[in-house]
């Protein structure tokens, strides 16, 4: 059974993938059908751009999801722009060149914040905030300064803020791809220490890793794909696009092997359906659209998600609050009838609701669909499959009581208590059996 539900886990996940690249292929065409979307060069560069870039930033948000670290990308952009700035003053407008300064700036930004949590008491949303709030205001200042200057070149500077999709390139693209590769085959060749000091960093100092320094590694990954968004998305954006992905993957699975290609696909759907749909109206920003889609996935995976999904939650509730109220009412109607006549005499109505009416209520229409119970006149009968179903309940009931009281006098082997679930489908015959005559000498007495 166990296997069978993880299979239905990762059958729903694989399925939900290949839905999602279905949706993406076929928004092309009904782009051009329904709304007359050209597709051209710039339109193509910055949708393919957009899925790439998503793609890579869904991988490597994963980490900073699962480790609690949102905020470390909201300030490690934040931080980027200072250094645009300073690159801008010193070598020009070459965007390559820009690019490395806010690299090199949130680099710094990230080592900053790792010098307070080492050598202070401060704590790392504050340290975090810190580098945010001082990084982006010294760029903010820069950047006033910059525009003060009697320079063409710095017009349109100030857009790394939102980000200028339609400044890229097809150059940026096979930038953004290789990039991306390199980032890609980083996870591949550290993997397991990824991995371990993501989920158990205690445990991989125990061993002998050097936590501190797969960690810097790690963060600097994710700078860099930071680095990689800032012309698409912006500083103040670019956090979004790095988690929004992971995120919403993250209500879908529990292996992170597929958390990470769920994540690709989400963060490839949102940049390539953000910038095709910031095409259709030239008043519609690109970087902003994409956000929107990706938190648009965030939320439809936060509702129907299943196992997480708050709808599926919801009626998960509302079948538990049904069977527990039948439950409960078989075992009034039950005890009633051995008190009152045997099976074949009627419990009166009054009765049954008399404790809990609305509960009853839902508990007795439960039972009927099932055919466990039947209406006569003055009240509610059990059938023969109602009393089956009633005396296993009591046997079960019984089992788990002996159980608590002569588990380790026995020996038992420990399960995990539920009044509710099937003793016998949790024991061996063995155990089973020594519980049995227990309840057969009890039952004698």
């Amino acid at each position: 059974m166990l296997l069978e539900a993880r299979w239905k886990g990762d059958r729903a996940v694989w399925l939900i993938i290949v839905l999602i690249i279905v949706l993406g292929f076929a928004f092309i065409p009904l782009s051009q059908l329904l709304f007359g979307l050209r597709f051209t060069y710039t339109v193509r560069v910055v949708a393919l751009g957009g899925s790439i870039l998503g793609a890579i930033s869904g991988v490597v948000g994963c980490f900073a999801v699962l480790r609690q670290e949102s905020l470390l990308g909201d300030a490690l952009s934040h931080a980027a722009l200072p250094g645009v700035a300073l690159a801008f003053l010193f070598f020009g407008r070459e965007l390559s060149l820009l690019l490395i300064g806010a690299g090199i700036a949130s680099w710094i930004g990230m080592r900053f914040v790792m010098a307070l949590l080492k050598s202070t008491r401060i704590k790392q949303d504050t340290a975090l905030g810190i580098v945010l709030a001082a990084w982006f205001a010294a760029g903010i200042a820069l950047l006033a300064y910059i525009q003060s200057m009697p320079d063409a070149s710095q017009a349109g500077l100030d857009e790394f803020i939102f980000g200028q999709a339609a400044a890229m390139i097809e150059a940026d693209v096979i930038l953004i791809s290789g990039v991306s590769l390199f980032l890609l085959l980083m996870l591949a060749l550290f993997w397991k220490e990824f991995k371990l000091v993501t989920f158990d960093p205690e445990f991989a100092s125990a061993n002998g890793l050097r936590v501190g320094a797969v960690n810097t590694l790690l963060s600097t990954l994710i700078v860099i794909a930071i680095v990689l968004g800032l012309q698409l998305a912006g500083v103040i954006l670019m956090v979004g696009m790095l988690v929004a992905p992971g995120i919403a993957a993250r209500q879908w699975t529990h292996k992170l092997d597929q958390m990470l290609i769920l994540a690709a696909v989400f963060g490839a759907f949102a940049g390539g359906v953000g910038a095709v749909i910031s095409a259709l109206d030239n008043d519609i920003p690109t970087g902003p659209m994409i956000i929107v889609v990706a938190f648009t996935l965030v939320l439809a995976s936060i509702a129907l998600a299943p196992g997480r999904g708050l709808v599926w939650s919801r009626l998960r509730q509302r079948s538990n609050r049904r069977r527990f109220a039948a439950q409960n009412v078989l075992r009034d109607l039950f005890r009633y009838a051995q008190a009152h006549g045997g099976f074949e005499s009627a419990v009166p109505d009054a009765f049954i609701r008399g404790v809990a009416e609305r509960s009853a209520q839902l508990g007795l229409r439960q039972l009927q669909a099932e055919g466990q119970v039947e209406t006569v006149a003055g009240g509610w009968r059990l059938t023969a499959a109602g009393v089956a179903r009633a005396q296993r309940r009591r046997r079960n009931e019984g089992l788990w009581d002996l159980y608590r009281l002569y588990g380790d006098e026995l020996g038992l082997p420990v399960v995990q208590e539920s009044r509710h679930a099937e003793l016998s489908e949790l024991l061996p015959r063995s155990a089973l059996a020594a519980l049995e005559s227990k309840l057969k000498g009890d039952g004698d007495a």
